[in-house]
């Protein structure tokens, strides 16, 4: 048996080097120096008497016993944030809300609306191409583009997203490439060709582009037809289609502020 202490701050940053997935990003996170959660990780792997993490060039891999713990450590989060809750506490608790860039971008607008008048919830808006894991509590609520198989994990469908072509009327056909892996970005990657007026690395650039006039943006519905200036200049890719489900714990599902979310991202994407 170990009979070293586990000091419980370094639980703390492990969940930051856990979520953040490297030292780098998790000490901007926790105003600590990545040499610093180094040993303080090298501790706590000594205290626990196994190892929590595959240490590679670009980051913190968790093991089997690491992924454990994580698991375990978001179940004593919930906890606190029940007792919070009966207790009274009056600082608004945080709903991490992970979505790719057009989802977000929609959501912003109705932020008063999502955390609540007066607030009772801080939103905090993850913007990532790829899903952040919920099922170990990386974000809270995610949405994702089909629907999860995980036993652990509850979901809502809400409303297929489709994309179309959007320009200006008088903007050139030539397609503005965005360099992501998304079905969109292959889409365009294979019929613009070499008629490409410009190439982004971030998918809102193609809207701000396609608003100057320089060519034309594949963009989803709910994004497109929103911008007054916008037209659409072609017919809806129906091979990009898909639906759109709403993802979250079943256990964080129980918390009182995590249900109001859920309820108002609903009525927004519904």
């Amino acid at each position: 048996m170990n009979e070293k202490e586990v000091d419980w701050r370094d639980l703390q940053l492990f969940l930051a080097v856990a979520r953040e997935g490297g030292l780098s990003p998790a000490s901007r996170r926790v105003g600590r120096s990545p040499a610093t959660l180094s040993r303080r990780m090298l501790e706590l792997e000594a205290a626990l008497g196994c190892e929590l993490f595959i240490r590679r060039d670009r980051g913190y891999e968790l093991t089997r016993d690491g992924q454990s713990l994580l698991s375990s450590l978001a179940d004593v989060e919930n906890r606190v944030q029940s007792v919070n809750a009966l207790s009274g506490v009056t600082e608004r608790p945080l709903v991490k809300v992970s979505a790719g860039s057009w989802t977000t971008l929609a959501l912003m607008p109705h932020l008063g609306f999502l955390q609540g008048d007066p607030a009772d919830i801080l939103i905090r808006f993850i913007a990532a191409e790829q899903s952040l894991d919920v099922s170990h509590r990386e974000v809270t609520i995610g949405f994702r583009n089909k629907r999860p198989t995980q036993d652990s994990l509850v979901c809502r469908k809400l409303a297929p997203v489709e994309f179309a072509p959007y320009g200006l009327a008088y903007a050139p056909d030539n397609w503005i490439k965005v360099i992501v892996d998304t079905p969109s970005a292959r889409w365009v990657e294979q019929h613009a060709g070499s008629d490409a007026v410009c190439e982004v690395n971030a998918p809102r650039n193609s809207l701000d582009l396609a608003l100057t006039g320089v060519g034309v943006a594949l963009l989803p519905t709910f994004i497109g037809d929103a911008q007054p200036t916008l037209i659409r200049r072609g017919k809806v890719v129906a091979e990009l289609s898909h639906d759109r489900w709403l993802v979250v714990h079943q256990q964080s599902r129980q918390l009182p502020p995590v249900r109001r979310a859920i309820d108002r991202l609903c009525d927004v994407l519904a």
